[in-house]
């Protein structure tokens, strides 16, 4: 009878580069799976889990040889006499070529026995994703043996691509074994009611169907944490051969995940679905359809010109871009999780936020608060003289629901002090030095304090470029930049911030009189259902046959077109082969 197999999933939060840090941790790990009952056969970790994964050029400063990386796993494993298999992903140097890879290896009193390094296939250079620019390709997916049977890996990607595990499973794989290092997007509301990124959903549903696809068992581990603001899914879990969970892990943080297979499941689903077996069988015929569509040329070397439609409906049915209609609660969860690893990973416990009185710094300190405790958060008023008593009494209100220490910094005095020289500044120059003030006030208390400002900006204004340039933007970390101004005002209302300030028209409060809705000449909720579907890839005359306002998207799109500078550093000459951010490339946490 074939032996039930004892898993471990570990969800891991490496420190960015840290790779000897990382490893030390790793004792920590061993010491659980220690007193696991059962005790794991297999211990699983994720792609890249003794680095992280965003590491840009830094690649080439933590990549090992496959014998290095399963030395130091044996290092650290020590003289324990009961073995224990290991699947972990690692950056690789290996015939002086970089590669994203994963290797299970062996170890024990007999010292490490590499059974296996997979290199991965599939590079995601898209979207946010960079890695063809600083690893090589592997071109080989392959089973192999193990004591318990027959094991494959997959990286990542790999798994998107149905051609990789299929030639696992037909390898023989009873066990694909997928680490990865994902992203979590999305945090619209689903249909079940569970609340959860959408990206897991897809994951999980992809993750599934290979597995009662191919008869086989998947084990997914998730890297977790957060890199440059990039919160990683977590959510590892165990699919059984007839495509269901078996157990799953928490989104976001770290876990450890026990699970038992009984591999003689897989000979049950595939005797009721033979799917494998029949791609067996068809496998001489699809080769050959496979050679043939692989040297098939195009039919002509261009494309034919359609006229756009002349009307689209504006509903699901005609497709269309993610909803703007967030799960507050996921998305609080998100935010809790960005700020507290975010800081964690820069050294900081404490944070101060700016209070204007307004919903989106209200929203930050709510935030924060909740991720730091409220002894750990400063809101900070920086009224001028001209400014509205009611942001004032507004801001005091957020303190006072918090039970946050405050200070109040008169900016009045030092920004006179610049304008008495400067007698010919119109509102705009006065509202910028404002603002600018205001970020010298946070960043000397955050030198004196030992606590990092934070960000408050919404997706809106910043894709409007409605901020002082290196002013309202300067914060190192913002929670709500990914955030329409109707989802904050969403989320606003799901954290309990007072009515009165989420009500009240938006204002950045440096002229009397003034509002954003008024400056933009459109409402939020127009504005942000227009930038949803322009970010999404859809063109104005596209979002003009769904039968947007012409005049609203144009404005929209001159807004939008007109500072893309806003949102760049500086931008510098490059002079060298070793520029900054061009050639020399790492991340900010690194």
């Amino acid at each position: 009878m074939p032996p039930l197999l004892h898993l471990a999933l570990a969800q891991r939060t490496p420190r960015m580069g840290d790779y000897t840090g990382n490893l030390a941790r790793l004792g920590e790990l061993f010491a659980r799976v220690d007193v696991l009952d059962p005790r794991p056969t297999v211990l699983q970790l994720p792609e890249t889990a003794l680095t992280g994964y965003f590491l840009e050029g830094g690649v080439r400063d933590v990549a090992v040889t496959a014998g290095t990386f399963a030395d130091d796993l044996q290092r650290t494993y020590g003289e324990r006499a009961q073995p224990l298999d290991v699947v972990a992903g690692f950056y690789e140097v290996w015939q002086s070529t970089l590669y994203n890879s994963a290797m299970y290896v062996t170890l024990g009193s007999e010292g490490p026995i590499i059974r296996h390094v997979h290199r991965k296939t599939f590079l995601p250079t898209y979207g946010l994703f960079d890695e063809e620019r600083f690893v090589e390709r592997g071109f080989d997916v392959r089973a192999f043996d193990t004591s318990w049977g027959r094991a494959a890996i997959l990286v990542c990607e790999d798994a998107w691509h149905s051609l990789t595990p299929a030639i696992a499973a037909l390898d023989g794989a009873q066990v694909i074994f997928l680490c990865a290092a994902a992203p979590a997007r999305g945090t619209w509301p689903r249909e079940d009611c569970v609340s959860r990124p959408a990206s897991v959903e897809r994951w999980e549903r992809l993750v599934r169907d290979i597995a009662e696809e191919h008869g086989v068992f998947v084990a997914l581990t998730g890297l977790a944490g957060t890199e440059g603001g990039k919160a990683f899914n977590g959510s590892s879990f165990v699919a059984g051969p007839a495509g269901d969970v078996r157990v799953r892990a928490p989104v976001f943080g770290e876990a450890l995940l026990p699970a038992t297979c009984d591999l003689s499941d897989i000979a049950r689903a595939r005797a009721d679905v033979p799917l494998l077996s029949d791609l067996r069988t068809n496998l001489p015929s699809l080769r050959a359809a496979l050679d043939r569509v692989g040297t098939h040329a195009p039919a002509a070397p261009y494309d034919v010109a359609t006229a756009p439609a002349t009307c689209v409906p504006r509903d699901a049915s005609a497709g269309g871009p993610p909803p703007l209609t967030i799960d507050p609660a996921l998305t609080e969860q998100w935010l809790v999780h960005f700020i507290r690893d975010e800081l964690a990973r820069r050294g900081f416990t404490k944070a101060l936020v700016g209070l204007s009185g307004g919903v989106d710094s209200a929203v930050t300190a709510y935030l924060a608060t909740r991720a730091l405790g409220a002894a750990n958060v400063t809101g900070v008023r920086m009224p001028y003289r001209t400014s509205s008593p009611e942001s004032l009494a507004h801001a005091e209100l957020v303190i006072d629901a918090l039970g946050i220490p405050s200070r109040t910094v008169d900016i009045s005095p030092a920004v006179d002090g610049y304008l008495a020289t400067q007698p010919d500044a119109d509102p705009a120059r006065r509202g910028n030095v404002m603002a600018r003030m205001r970020m010298i006030v946070l960043f000397d208390l955050s030198a004196r304090d030992s606590a990092l400002p934070l960000g408050t900006g919404n997706k809106t204004e910043r894709l409007f470029g409605y901020f002082t340039w290196h002013a309202d933007d300067s914060p190192p970390i913002n929670p709500l930049g990914d955030l329409y101004k109707s989802q904050v005002w969403s989320l606003a209302r799901h954290l309990g911030v007072p009515s009165v300030i989420v009500e009240k028209p938006a204002s950045a409060d440096l002229i009397s009189g003034q509002t954003d809705e008024g400056d933009f000449g459109i409402s939020y909720a127009r504005a942000d259902e227009i930038l949803n579907w322009l970010l999404a890839g859809y063109t104005p005359s596209e979002l003009l046959a769904r039968g947007f306002d012409p005049a609203d998207v144009d404005l929209v799109r001159r807004r939008l077109a007109g500072t893309h500078w806003k949102r760049r550093l500086p931008t510098v000459a490059m002079l060298s082969p070793t520029a900054i951010n061009e050639s020399y490339l790492r991340p900010v946490d690194y």
